[in-house]
């Protein structure tokens, strides 16, 4: 609890006890009136405060200006009828600054929750000065500074490892628990926690630039963008406060003039003149106007403890009406990986038909390259390795050990006069000949992500109607993967534009409350993420280009996570309908009973702070997902 909270719970409490004590002291007249208001301004002075200020400013009707009319037309009437019954007044404003107070801690609760977990702003730098260690703030750490990470300490600065090996925690990040294992040569991220041994980190960006200042910006600015329901309440509220401050005061006039001037009956003022100030303190819309937002906001926090950072409460209310998930292929629903995936018609041992392979490839930067040194998995020994020849489009050949190799594709084989063997295999097909002599081939192919199959799966148990793969590979390779997913709808051997394209055929086929989402890298499917309803980058950690083009940023590589992300806005959605619907209805109910007279001053009560208390602790139920 605050200090602002603490004052005012004292306030409460002093309130409380005084009219208590109140009820036993044998006092009348202007004492009592006097220590009665000395109750209600230690109760209410703030709310007083704010209904003049908003009055000076012309922005009267709003909830203070509601409470204050209520309260003191209450005493007002108490001292017109001389009752002495001040409590109605001073416990209406003090059921409501406990309703209050009750509201702040929550959306405080809410808001440490959050902190808590994205808890990844670095507090220093370590720079390393004539072997002793200084601590600078990260914003005066130049771009290629060396700094020190030691265990335990956050990450300050996106860099590169010059030395040192670790694990990571990334779970503020990524919302998973598995350390991230990292060595020298490795791009780190801004935000984890180093967990075990020293790192020495070359910076690569300005704080200002790196990936937890990007975060904590997406995160933090999130409210900005309003979601159609918030849009709603505030129009709602804007248009419901000056009518019900109007009805009231036609409720208190217009049924004393008609009994009196029509039908010959008394007026009744005080009668009229109560029944207006308790449809007053029911009109009040604070469960409304606190708990839509509060909703949103949790639902969003709630998100970003997951992983899954959602830049508005608008993107978040898109994403529970999407209907149709169209992804990328590589590196969304594949690794982007290349690996040996088999070794086929092979003359020699499939060891050491790779090593020749490995070792012909040896000079090439290229990714096939790559997976074929990774699958010979020993260090290179260049000596062995001469006339080294590379044929665009074909493939290479060189001279290992002494015998001319030949690595590539058909084109190679056919070149050099080499019958071959074709591979019915799906991926990428590296024919080898040695000497002259066809000698079997290697299978690699890009490796589909442990979770995809079981993520198009919870994506259909969503509610999801349709998905769809776009990719640029070869038909084949399309759709083995798309079959062996479970994809519905694939489109193959297509350009960067041609995405676009897809996506606005599809686009143009959906109904108008139905969504389509776009998964993908974030680094080039930019124009498609910006063009779909929701552009979901998967996989971003560290991805300028993920969190600048997307409208929800998934902070690891699974892409279970999009369920989940759908889950949760659905959630939220369904929380703020249920808000909404409950404090209209019971609001208007309890209208009605106020102005003929059914509902009094404590009825109000219930119906303004009760509803409030209830819509409230309803919406952070949004915080509450990860079990979904």
């Amino acid at each position: 609890m605050n200090k602002k909270q603490k004052k005012m719970l004292a306030r409460i409490t002093a309130c409380a006890i005084m009219l208590v004590v109140l009820q036993f002291l044998p006092v009348t007249g202007l004492l009592q009136l006097g220590l009665y208001l000395i109750a209600y301004l230690i109760i209410g002075y703030d709310i007083l405060r704010k209904a003049i200020r908003g009055i000076l400013n012309r922005q009267v009707f709003d909830e203070n200006f509601l409470m204050s009319v209520a309260t003191v037309g209450a005493f007002a009437q108490a001292i017109y009828t001389r009752s002495g019954d001040y409590l109605e007044g001073i416990a209406v404003m003090l059921f409501y600054q406990i309703g209050e107070l009750f509201q702040s801690y929550a959306v405080g609760k809410s808001r440490t929750n959050i902190s808590a977990l994205m808890d990844i702003r670095p507090d220093y730098a370590n720079i390393e000065i004539d072997g002793t260690l200084k601590q600078v703030n990260p914003d005066e750490v130049a771009i290629g500074s060396i700094i020190v990470v030691q265990p335990g300490e956050k990450v300050p600065l996106d860099g590169i490892v010059v030395n040192g090996t670790s694990s990571l925690n990334t779970s503020a990040l990524t919302g998973e628990s598995m350390p991230r294992d990292v060595k020298e040569g490795d791009k780190i991220i801004s935000g984890c926690i180093n967990m075990t041994g020293v790192l020495k980190i070359q910076t690569t960006k300005e704080f200002g630039e790196s990936t937890v200042s990007k975060i904590l910006d997406l995160v933090e600015n999130a409210s900005s963008r309003k979601s159609k329901s918030e849009d709603f309440i505030s129009r709602f509220a804007k248009i419901y406060t000056p009518v019900v401050c109007y009805s009231a005061l036609a409720l208190a006039v217009l049924p004393p003039v008609i009994r009196m001037a029509f039908l010959g009956l008394p007026a009744e003022w005080g009668v009229w003149a109560y029944r207006a100030l308790t449809f007053l303190v029911v009109s009040c819309p604070c469960a409304l106007v606190i708990s839509i937002p509060l909703s949103f906001f949790a639902g969003i926090g709630g998100a970003s403890k997951e992983g899954i950072l959602v830049k508005g409460s608008n993107y978040l209310e898109a994403l529970s009406q999407a209907r149709y998930v169209v992804f990328d292929k590589t590196g969304t629903l594949t690794q982007g990986v290349f690996e040996v995936s088999g070794v086929h018609h092979n003359t020699l041992d499939d060891a050491l038909l790779l090593e020749y392979a490995a070792l012909a490839e040896c000079a090439s930067s290229h990714p096939i390259s790559k997976s074929l040194q990774k699958a010979y998995g020993k260090e290179i020994d260049r000596n062995r390795i001469t006339d080294i020849e590379e044929i665009s489009g074909h493939g290479i050949v060189a001279r290992v050990d002494g015998k001319m190799i030949a690595a590539g594709n058909s084109k190679l084989m056919k070149k050099l006069g080499i019958s071959y063997q074709d591979c019915h295999s799906v991926g990428t097909i590296i024919h080898m000949a040695i000497d002259g002599e066809y000698a079997g081939h290697i299978v690699i192919s890009d490796v589909v992500k442990p979770h995809s199959k079981e993520a198009i799966a919870a994506l259909k148990k969503a509610g999801v109607k349709k998905t769809i793969m776009l990719t640029g590979d070869a038909d084949q390779v399309a759709k083995q993967v798309a079959t062996e997913l479970g994809v519905d709808e694939v489109h193959s051997e297509l350009l960067p534009g041609d995405k676009v394209s897809e996506v606005e055929k599809l686009l143009s086929l959906k109904k108008r409350n139905e969504k389509l989402a776009f998964v993908g890298d974030g680094i080039n499917d930019a124009p498609v993420l910006t063009r779909a309803d929701i552009g979901i980058a998967m996989g971003a950690m560290g991805s300028d280009a993920a969190i600048e083009a997307a409208d929800v940023v998934l902070m690891d590589d699974n892409p279970l996570q999009i369920a989940k992300a759908i889950k949760i806005s659905r959630k939220c959605i369904g929380i703020v309908k249920q808000n909404i619907t409950f404090a209209l209805v019971v609001k208007f109910a309890c209208l009605f009973l106020s102005a003929i007279g059914i509902a009094n001053m404590w009825f109000a009560i219930f119906a303004d702070v009760g509803v409030m208390v209830i819509a409230v602790l309803n919406a952070i139920r949004a915080l509450r997902v990860h079990k979904l």
